[in-house]
């Protein structure tokens, strides 16, 4: 990978998609390439299987299905966003990638680590962030912040006590990957929240 690739990862409202395009127009100021994403998505079969997964129809979809469905989407976003990006030496940032499966259909789910590790090998192997930025704010302030979950959006609608397990296997995540998971506190504006990003990406290297 010539490039560099930055991972977001949060509770549902915890403001990934703000702070990646505060952190966009940084980088146009400064003439950086890079490419903003997002999983499950990213591509036009990523998008589809999106459709699929967060369709708040499909209440009867298992687990399985649903965390190997987020990790086909991941395969073949790689193949047509994520892979041609770096190449280019680019700056790539995502919106949720592989700790997002950890997280949800592991810790929220219950999905047994091993099997969520092995349907993610490909990614794992390939494609690990250079840094993965969690947003780090509890679940319930994340929802009053967002006015509430979406109706027709399956995740979303899992739950106050899923989405809590999911914030604590955020939080077990850090301590796991401690040199490349960074908590990033999300608990002031958005524009102070930007700043922290950016000032902890240049301590790292990652941009200029």
């Amino acid at each position: 990978m010539k490039g560099k690739f930055i991972a977001f990862e949060g509770c549902e409202g915890a403001g990934k998609s703000t702070q990646m395009r505060l952190l966009s127009e940084y980088l146009k100021e400064k003439n950086i390439p890079h490419t903003v994403t997002r999983e499950p998505g990213g591509g036009e079969i990523s998008e589809a299987i999106r459709k699929i997964i967060l369709n708040g129809k499909f209440t009867a979809m298992t687990d399985e299905c649903e965390a190997l469905l987020y990790a086909a989407a991941r395969v073949q976003h790689l193949a047509d966003t994520v892979s041609p990006a770096l190449a280019r030496g680019e700056l790539v940032l995502c919106d949720r990638y592989i700790f997002s499966s950890y997280a949800y259909q592991g810790y929220g789910r219950g999905l047994d680590m091993r099997f969520l590790r092995d349907i993610n090998r490909y990614a794992a192997e390939n494609y690990m962030p250079d840094v993965t930025l969690f947003l780090d704010i509890a679940p319930a302030n994340a929802f009053a912040r967002k006015h509430g979950a979406d109706e027709n959006d399956r995740i979303e609608q899992a739950g106050e006590q899923f989405h809590r397990r999911v914030y604590e296997g955020y939080c077990a995540l850090a301590k796991e990957y401690p040199e490349t998971f960074v908590a990033v506190d999300c608990s002031g504006t958005k524009y102070e929240t930007s700043e922290k990003i950016i000032a902890l990406l240049r301590g790292r290297g990652l941009i200029g």
